[in-house]
């Protein structure tokens, strides 16, 4: 079947979910010098508990219906439990460990190199398209990064073995953002409460273990108010960037947090940035404007499939019929038929085709 090249008009994939992922790293990247603030002399799992159960809250309370978003499967189980291990436990851990060894400035800095494992393994696991220009994007986006922790490095307040824990929670969200690409046409609400929750019970169950102190009132109340946004909704926002355009393009915009991060430090009194962190976010500034500009668009062909995700029918892909049709976004099993048509698009889970 071959559908005319003029589908309705819709807002550009790329401009969606970049400004989606861009949300969530202003969220995440906000959370990091927050954390080492009011986490200070907390135990690092017992400050990885209260900001995924944190997290937890907010995917409870976002939660859709069934019919609006497809449901979590018993085979995402595994899947479900290597996230939680990875992005909820190891990372956050590592991050918070960091964060006691390291200025909040440098930690937030170094975060920039999770967009770089997110990318490699995005190209690896699910053979996501990189052209020149998306390509130039992250190499824009990785430079900046690396101009604001030399920037550190030159004012000697980097510590070593600090930066080294935030690296490992760099690779271990890094992983945990490739798994998370596969659920991402599950309702992101869900997945943010199931991970979170696993990640919280875990942490929670090892800081008793090791008897770390518990935190006051205002550290409790604080670091789960920073759970729910900078992990939480930034979480949610990032699942759904994700299903506009792939793992490695939000990977790639997210790299934004470690800007948004230093620039939080440094309006909570960090002043050890000097003009590599100018030059770092103007690198970033374009690398990002790049990713939202993107328009790639030719003619490709759909093989049939068969999959349940929220959809709506006035995308082009979505041409199946209903005894009512329904209002705006809604989820059910459905089948595509071979088509072929031309149109704006990006690495979603309708166009794996190769280039």
């Amino acid at each position: 079947m071959t559908l005319p090249d003029a589908l309705p008009r819709r807002p550009a994939p790329a401009l969606q979910g970049g400004l989606l992922a861009l949300l969530a790293a202003a969220l995440f990247g906000i959370s990091t010098p927050l954390v080492q603030r009011i986490g200070a002399g907390l135990g690092a799992f017992s400050t990885a508990a209260l900001l995924y159960a944190g997290a937890a809250v907010v995917g409870a309370l976002s939660l859709r219906t069934a019919a609006e978003e497809a449901r979590l499967q018993p085979a995402d189980i595994p899947r479900l439990l290597a996230m939680a291990g990875f992005g909820a436990a190891l990372g956050p851990v590592a991050l918070a460990w960091g964060l006691q060894h390291t200025s909040g400035t440098s930690a937030s800095l170094m975060l920039s190199l999770e967009a770089l494992f997110t990318a490699t393994l995005a190209w690896w696991l699910y053979s996501e398209t990189m052209d020149r220009r998306i390509g130039t994007a992250m190499l824009l986006l990785l430079a900046g990064g690396m101009s604001l922790v030399l920037d550190q490095g030159l004012q000697g307040a980097v510590q070593l073995l600090g930066l080294l824990a935030v690296t490992v929670a760099t690779i271990a969200w890094g992983v945990d953002n490739a798994l998370s690409r596969s659920l991402a046409e599950r309702d992101p609400s869900q997945v943010v409460m199931a991970k979170a929750a696993l990640g919280s019970l875990a942490t929670a169950t090892l800081a008793v273990s090791f008897g770390e102190p518990l935190p006051s009132l205002a550290s409790m109340l604080g670091l789960l108010a920073i759970g729910a946004t900078g992990y939480g909704l930034s979480l949610r926002f990032y699942l759904l960037a994700q299903r506009a355009f792939g793992a490695a393009r939000t990977g790639s915009v997210f790299a934004f947090a470690p800007f948004m991060g230093a620039l939080a430090a440094w309006c909570l009194g960090e002043r050890a940035a000097g003009w590599l962190v100018v030059l770092g976010g103007l690198l970033m500034l374009v690398g990002v404007a790049l990713h939202l500009a993107e328009n790639h668009r030719h003619q490709h062909s759909h093989e049939a499939l068969e999959h349940e995700h929220a959809h709506v029918h006035d995308d082009g892909h979505h041409i199946h019929t209903h005894a009512v049709v329904p209002a705006g976004s809604h989820s059910h099993w459905h089948r595509h038929t071979p088509t072929t048509h031309a149109h704006a698009h990006a690495p979603d889970v309708h166009h794996q085709h190769p280039h």
